[in-house]
């Protein structure tokens, strides 16, 4: 992927597939770089987050597969790594794991599985990316004894380790981000202007630097839910200081400040209500604002 990557959120409902498959196949021609999908197992409406992946990455020859993020609770973590290693191999390394630390603990218990304390979540979010990392790579068998996890001389997969986007919000999760993985994704929409961000981003940065990284390393990349106008809106923000959208120029503007002034790494487009955009919203984003920000940023 480029250094500045820029995707969509897709559908995953199965009332939707139709237009999943539409929208990946647009987006592949048009040169997006990621298609994410939510990861709600305990809703039957939906599809399975890593089928849907699975089968889209089949059917397109560019895009990357991401599941933003991964319901950690409900798939454990040793499983986890065969999935993403192997849908690695089979698209040609067209993959990104997001893990999250786990959301709608009342949900998650209705599946059958044991709820956790925040502290106990978060000691686990960061088990997992470890182990997943480690099950990676190739080598010699794993034994991994943890407080959540445990493997008894299991042989990695001889596939190079996929990098970690998280959806950390808390000050733990968040030092955790900074500690070992490779991405960051500021939660509930937060942008490069918000206080969120501004909160929260330093965390990341203290944690990388106390593990011996660069926190560089650590992408920002952010999903961004918007409008994308013929004509120019009178206020691309709203009294919040939220970003609305606007026409494409305000886009390309918006997103070049982003890049160049605050570092973002990558951008993935949600429609205004936080579902997936229009075949209409994509063209334009794809074919108009992110080539523009390409050039403007580089």
């Amino acid at each position: 992927m480029t250094e500045v990557v820029y995707g969509f959120g897709a559908h995953s409902g199965i009332d939707d597939t139709a237009e999943l498959v539409r929208l990946a196949g647009q987006a592949d021609r048009d040169g997006l770089d990621v298609l994410s999908v939510s990861d709600h197992p305990y809703l039957g409406g939906r599809l399975d987050a890593y089928a849907a992946i699975g089968f889209v990455l089949g059917i397109t020859q560019r895009l990357t597969g991401f599941v933003n993020v991964t319901n950690l609770p409900l798939r454990p973590a040793p499983m986890l790594a065969r999935t993403v290693t192997s849908l690695s191999v089979l698209s040609g390394g067209r993959v990104l794991l997001g893990l999250g630390a786990g959301g709608r603990w009342d949900r998650i218990s209705a599946m059958g599985v044991p709820p956790l304390s925040p502290a106990a979540a978060v000691d686990a979010f960061e088990e997992a990316i470890l182990l997943v990392k480690a099950l990676s790579g190739g080598g010699p068998p794993i034994t991994h004894e943890g407080r959540h996890y445990r493997v008894d001389a299991i042989e990695p997969a001889p596939v190079d380790a996929l990098p970690v986007w998280t959806g950390s919000n808390g000050p733990k999760s968040l030092a955790v981000t900074g500690r070992v993985a490779d991405g960051w994704i500021p939660g509930h929409a937060a942008d490069w202007r918000s206080e969120r961000y501004r909160q929260s981003r330093p965390i990341v940065d203290a944690a990388a630097l106390a593990a011996g990284r660069d926190p560089r390393d650590v992408r920002t990349v952010y999903n961004v839910p918007g409008r994308i106008t013929e004509r120019p809106l009178p206020a691309t923000r709203d009294r919040d200081d939220r970003w609305i959208g606007g026409s494409a120029d305000q886009w390309i503007e918006e997103l070049t400040g982003a890049v160049l002034t605050y570092g973002a790494s990558g951008f993935i487009l949600f429609a205004p209500d936080g579902g997936a955009p229009d075949g209409l919203s994509l063209g334009r984003w794809a074919n108009e604002i992110v080539p523009a920000v390409r050039e403007a940023s580089t």
